[in-house]
Formats: C-alpha cells, structure tokens, sequence
C-alpha cells in the first residue's frame, strides 16, 4: 500500500483531535489489511460457559447484596451517546420517500406505505403523542384528523422537522417512552432514575448515576436533570448524585473511503468518526465506585414490569459480591502464605468452575512459585457479571467459547461484524447460539486492595473491526474501537449467568415502544 502523505493543514487537523500521526497511519494499515476475526470455539450454553441460578444461590445474592452491597459505592452507569436518528430511521426514510414520490408516483414502495400506515394507526399510544397533537394545533391542524385521512407528510414534518418537535435530533435518553396516569410520561433518561432507585440506592440514600453522552447533546440532559432531579428526589427519598462525561476526542478513528483513502469533507479536512462505545471504558475506569451497573439507555420498562428487573439486578450484584470475595481471600493467601499444592488445586478448581478460566498448557509441570505467580495474574483482574437471556433473534452480540492465537479459551461477548461467516465452521458455531447478550453487566473495579485497575490494561487492542458508514448520502468506512463488553474487557474476569428475557425490553425501533412492556396497563 502506498503510505498516505498528509498536508500540514491534514497535521494540524490531526493534532487538536489529540491524535498523532502514528496513531493515524496505524488505523489506515487496519483498514488496508483487514481486522481479524474472533476465532469461535463453541458457543455459550447453559452448564457450558453460562449459570443457570438455583433458587439457593438467588437467596443468597439478594441477602449479600441487602447486607454488604448497600454499604458500597454502587454506581450505574448508562451509554447514552446517540440521537434518536436511527429509532426513527424507517419514518425519515418514509417522509423523504413521500416527498420525492410526489414528484415521482411510480416510486411508491408499497412496504413504505405498509410501515407508515403501522405507524399512524398506532399514533395514540406513543408517550409523545400529545406533544405532537400540541405541535399541530399550533399550526391549526389537529392530529386525529390527519390520522383519519393518512396524512402522514405534514404529520411527520412536525415530529422531524427542526422547526417543530426535531424528533430525530434530540438524544434518544430524551424521547418520551412511557405514559402514566395524569398524563404524566416518561423519557428514558427518567426512566433510569426509577429502576436506579431500586437497586443502585445506598444504605444511606444515596443514589449515583454516570451518563455518557454526546457534546452536542451535553446541555440538554443538564436543563432537562435540572426539573428532574428534584421531583424524583421526593417522590423516591433518595438524593440522586448524576454525573455526565463525553466520550474523549483523542479516541476518535479517521474515516477512508471505499478505496480506503482518507474520507474528506467538501472543505477538503478530513472526517474523524467517534470509536464506538468501546472508547468509554476511559470514562468507566474514571469512575470512583466499587460495583458498576451497565446498562443501555433504551433498555428500560414501564414502571409497572420494573420489579422483576430490580430483583436480578441485585441477584447479580450479589453474586459479584460472591465471586468477588473468594478472589480476595485467594489473593491474600497468594500474597501472604507459602503456597501449598492442596491450594493451588482449591484455587484452580474455582478459576475453573466459577470463572470458566482454563490454565496454561503447562501448568501441571511448573515450581510451586511459577504457578503462584500465574495464579495472582489469573485472579488479580477486574470482575464482570454479565446476565444474557435467551436468544430470540435480536441483532447484537452473544456469549461464546473463543480462543486466542495461543490456543488459550476464554470467556467472550462477541459481536456478528467480529466472526468470519465465510467459514461454514464458525457460521455453524454462531448459528447454535442460545442466548443473547442484553447488555446488562455488574462489575467490580477494584482490586483485592481496594485499589481501582487500570481498565486499558485489559483492553484487547486486536479486537477493532470496521463498519459501513455513510456522511451526507457519500459511502464510507468506519474503525470501531473494541467495543465495551467486547474487546474492551476482554482480559476481565467473566461470569455469564441466565436471566428472565423480560428483563430486556430494548427500544430499537419506535415501534418497539408499543410492545407490552412499554404500554400502561389496559
């Protein structure tokens, strides 16, 4: 490949974004040679990789996390990043359809006008349906009469159109999601504040809360928190502590074309895209808690389906707690005593059975002191719970057996864009997956001296992939950093354990939110 020569302007352009050239003729060298696959084993099931909880495991993780959890720092902390763009996608593809079928009526799509009808015919049961109904009247329309005649032009003008609602633009933690009595609804954002009060609320009523979001987006969420907070504050007893954070300008990737050139803008500066979620684990590792909840801002219930969701959460939370302090006592006896055999056989057997961890090749043959070395490496990391349900056939990630250059199997999340489904072998291999990865992680980022990890030293840097994109109806391709329960925490401690699928009701598509779980009672 021909090395790409950069102007000065290209330079100084590289330089504000906190990056240096190295960085950019390395990511430019990923999209050139491609970036690997992830090499599957076998997938997750339960008994093979994923726990299934006996209901005297469940009492026990709720009893800790009601006796030792509440005494800790516990903080939730939510990606919050994107607009709302791509949950309206197929209603702005629908309104710039209409317009140009006007002009051309041959180019009526018949599963536009399916989707739109679905659409409109629905109207009254979005939470935003009065907000819409209101930007009407304002122009003197009145919303149930154009949901009668099928006007959906001048409908959806109001709810996208930048001089009315700008639906499509606000951040999707903004949108209205839930309707209550009173006419009281719901953003997500909100909704957030609700479930954390169920089981990221400490002893002492303290309840903290970390949004990731866009700079763009930043001032929004603040004056939004600013009429908020006091109202939940009361209505739940709990002072809510919310902080945010952006995600950091320096991880930002270059963008290339299909020819893999760098994309450039008509001014002629070059396009650098955000690195995906994987780039928040800088703003998780800032965090000073002792146990983090990950969850996504969609994935939120009406309030009257919450109770089954707070239950788990504090099932896994209490299972960390678990897990948490037998590596504490591992490690201090590692640190502390002459190592024996009978426990590096009690230690190995629990890498093996709790932590799904497999030991080196050689193990068996090495000193007493070798193996205790490899042992305080093996336990001395960050710990993740992930909870997976089970697969439906949602788009994302799942639980999978992979292994490493080495050989060596572990633990992974693996996204579909991350496997070679060329390969008969691992299409077949992702095609037995059971379960599915909801985005619903407990972690513990302190190590056995309550001293927090660095979270970049268990970054699996390999494990970037690169997206189709596209800027202003132009093509282009996208680097991905390892995502944040991907690569991100690749060389974490991991449990997967089995929880109810109703604890995962993510909103994807608008139309998502006239599922049962998002709806108020009949």
């Amino acid at each position: 490949m021909n090395r790409t020569t950069f102007s000065k302007n290209d330079i100084d352009q590289i330089k504000k974004t906190g990056l240096d050239l190295d960085t950019i003729y390395s990511q430019l060298s990923l999209f050139h040679r491609g970036t690997p696959f992830v090499n599957l084993d076998r997938p997750c099931t339960v008994g093979d990789g994923i726990k299934k909880m006996s209901m005297g495991i469940i009492e026990k993780c709720i009893h800790l996390y009601e006796t030792q959890g509440i005494k800790k720092q516990l903080i939730k902390f939510v990606p919050a990043s994107g607009a709302a763009t791509r949950m309206f996608k197929k209603q702005i593809n629908a309104y710039h359809a209409i317009q140009y079928a006007e002009q051309n009526p041959e180019s009526r799509d018949s599963q536009v006008t399916e989707d739109l009808s679905f659409f409109l015919n629905n109207c009254r049961r979005f939470a935003f349906y009065d907000d819409l109904k209101t930007s009407l009247s304002k122009q003197g329309m009145d919303l149930d009469t154009l949901i009668t005649n099928q006007d959906t032009e001048r409908l959806l003008r109001h709810l996208f159109s930048e001089n009315h609602l700008n639906y499509a633009m606000l951040p999707k933690g903004l949108i209205k999601f839930h309707s209550y009595d009173n006419h009281i609804c719901r953003t997500a954002f909100e909704e957030h504040f609700v479930e954390a009060g169920g089981y990221a609320k400490t002893g002492t009523g303290n309840c903290t809360l970390h949004f990731t979001v866009s700079p763009l987006h930043q001032k929004k969420f603040v004056s939004f928190l600013q009429n908020l907070q006091p109202v939940y504050e009361n209505l739940f007893d709990t002072r809510f502590d919310v902080s945010f954070s952006i995600q950091a300008m320096n991880t930002n990737t270059i963008a290339v074309d299909p020819q893999n050139r760098p994309f450039r803008l008509p001014d002629g500066s070059l396009l650098f895209r955000p690195g995906g979620h994987g780039a928040l684990i800088k703003n998780l590792g800032q965090l000073n808690g002792d146990i983090i909840f990950i969850k996504n801002i969609d994935n939120v219930a009406h309030a009257r389906f919450i109770t089954e969701t707070i239950e788990w959460k504090k099932i896994l939370c209490g299972y960390l707690i678990i897990l948490q302090q037998q590596i504490f006592t591992f490690l201090d006896q590692l640190h502390q005593e002459l190592i024996s055999d009978s426990l590096v056989t009690e230690i190995t057997g629990f890498l093996n059975n709790e932590l799904s961890r497999q030991m080196p090749k050689d193990f068996g043959k090495t000193s007493l002191e070798k193996k205790q070395k490899i042992l305080i490496q093996l336990l001395d990391r960050p710990l993740r719970i992930c909870g997976m349900v089970k697969n439906t056939g949602a788009p994302g990630g799942g639980p999978f057996w992979t292994k490493d250059i080495e050989n060596n199997i572990s633990l992974q999340i693996v996204e579909t864009l991350q496997i070679n489904t060329e390969s008969k072998a691992q299409k077949s291999i992702m095609r037995r997956l059971t379960h599915f990865n909801p985005v619903d992680l407990v972690c513990g980022i302190r190590n056995w001296r309550g001293e927090l990890f660095n979270l970049s030293e268990y970054v699996d840097q390999q494990a970037v992939f690169i997206s189709n994109k596209s800027e202003s109806g132009r093509d282009l391709k996208a680097l991905e950093l390892p995502g944040l329960w991907n690569g991100a925490m690749a060389f974490w401690n991991t449990a997967f354990v089995e929880i109810p699928k109703n604890t995962f009701t993510p909103v994807k598509e608008v139309t998502d939110l006239l599922n049962i779980h998002h709806q108020p009672a009949p």
